[in-house]
């Protein structure tokens, strides 16, 4: 199966820490991936701007580098890397001072599509953001994309947005979260809406529970300084398992338009309930032969801040009231893992004998690795002894159902900044979904920090906190094993 491959206009492109970790890693070489595909046109160009002082051809030089380390051998030879790097430009710029900015408005084009991508601290977005608008280098049909964090809790998310909206419309602001790009999550929203077969059975008359999970096997490692300002919560739940959580929750919105869609999932976010504190598990890992310990990491013995969470999350809505949804996620856990589990109701009644067993339907839908889905379904065991049942899995991995060509699907920052360009904001969050997102989350924090919570240590490799395995447990349930 060869995919359709759909042109964008000439744009010019500016990344702000366009030397940066993220970048290299995955900015630069997504957007390899697009020239080699045949997505960027003749005259579309990319401009690295940083504090380094870097001439055109050393930041040809840097970025030939990254993709010679993040791309296969098989996805390049030297005359595509050579005619991609010719798209390549740099100019040096401070952020929070006036260097740089008039060289810079002398290179970005008014006549094409211009995009300013904010690979930097969220410390710099109204810097960056207020100058473009001085210099006016932006105009009004200019797009700024902006990373996570956005904001540490609701005041400064609404601080953050007041800061943009001075020099920006709603419109032209792209909230990026890298999960949204991902194709097997767009993909729940392709078998939602457009199957009859799911969307009559998607509420809790049909559905037991949900579990979203997002389980690493990295420590904090290098990071523990800022993690240790932001533990899971901030860092996962808010935005990332929030994310994931709306998309399976919201009503089937009008058409598949970016406020239609936005305007369903800020509609679960408001009718989430409040979490009580026995609906909560938080946990750091603890030291084993492969590494130090969550405190160790952050350099603060007495941290109380959770490289894992669990949560039982309920909706207080027509469609799920009385469905809980589970959330977890964690660091240093027994394998990387990203993916949403619905588990459907057993049969209302059995005709069968109670060696025939319990079976429910469970429909799985996997981020990574090894994107795809799969349904169990019950089935009667092949043989003559009888009427014996099992569940079997309907498995749709994209590389089998699709050829090997689907497997190589775009990185989720390769379709996101695509459709930057396109200036299809469908899969970016808006500012009011972002400040209700927080409005959830800044009192769930509060809570254990007046009541002097300490996380529960768990064993590095392992699925976390034992207090977790109970938060289902004691509801009748078990969680999904979590397996590479």
């Amino acid at each position: 199966m060869v995919s359709r491959v759909i042109p964008v206009d000439p744009f010019d492109l500016v990344i702000f820490g366009g030397t940066g970790d993220l970048a290299r890693r995955k900015i630069l070489p997504g957007l390899y991936r697009r020239f080699v595909a045949g997505q960027m046109p003749e005259d579309a160009r990319i401009i690295g701007a940083a504090r380094g002082e870097m001439d055109q051809a050393g930041y040809q030089a840097f970025v030939g580098e990254a993709i010679a380390e993040f791309i296969s051998e098989k996805k390049r030879d030297a005359e595509t890397v050579a005619a991609f790097l010719e798209r390549l430009n740099y100019t040096p710029i401070d952020a929070r001072g006036e260097g740089g900015w008039d060289a810079l408005a002398k290179m970005v084009r008014k006549e094409a599509i211009t995009a300013f991508y904010f690979s930097v601290g969220p410390g710099l977005f109204g810097d960056i953001a207020t100058r473009l608008h001085k210099h006016k280098i932006a105009t009004p049909e200019s797009r700024i994309v902006v990373e996570k964090p956005f904001g540490r809790d609701l005041e400064s998310a609404k601080a953050l947005n007041a800061v943009l909206a001075e020099s920006f419309d709603e419109h032209q602001i792209y909230r990026i979260d890298h999960y949204l790009g991902k194709e097997t999550v767009q993909n729940l929203m392709a078998v939602r809406f457009a199957n009859v077969l799911f969307e009559p059975l998607w509420n809790a008359q049909y559905i037991d529970h949900v579990q979203i999970t997002v389980a690493e096997t990295v420590s904090v490692g290098g990071r523990g300084g800022y993690y240790d300002k932001s533990g899971a919560m901030r860092d996962m739940i808010q935005n990332h398992l929030m994310q994931l959580l709306c998309l399976t929750a919201m009503e089937p919105p009008s058409k598949f338009d970016p406020d239609a869609v936005r305007d369903e999932k800020l509609k679960v976010i408001r009718a989430l309930d409040a979490v009580p504190t026995e609906n909560i598990v938080r946990g750091q890992y603890g030291a084993d032969g492969d590494g130090p310990s969550y405190v160790e990491d952050s350099e603060d013995p007495e941290s109380r801040t959770e490289s894992f969470i669990a949560m039982k999350v309920d909706i207080s809505n027509w469609r799920w009231k009385g469905t809980p949804f589970y959330l977890r996620t964690g660091k240093r856990l027994k394998a990387r893992m990203s993916e949403i589990v619905v588990h459907f109701k057993e049969t209302p009644h059995s005709i069968f004998d109670e060696d025939a067993g319990s079976h429910a339907n469970i429909l799985s839908i996997r981020l990574q690795p090894d994107e795809g889905m799969d349904l169990r379904v019950t089935i009667k065991e092949p043989g003559p002894g009888g009427m014996r049942l099992v569940d079997v899995p309907l498995d749709m991995t994209f590389a089998d159902a699709l050829g090997p060509e689907a497997a190589d699907v775009p990185d989720a920052y390769e379709r996101l900044i695509m459709d930057v360009i396109r200036g299809n904001q469908t899969l970016f969050m808006r500012g009011d979904e972002v400040e209700a997102a927080w409005a959830w989350t800044d009192p769930i924090i509060e809570g254990w920090i007046t009541r002097g919570d300490k996380p529960k240590t768990y064993d590095p490799g392992s699925s976390g906190p034992e207090d977790a395995l109970m938060l289902l447990h004691r509801d009748g349930r078990r969680w999904r094993e979590i397996s590479a």
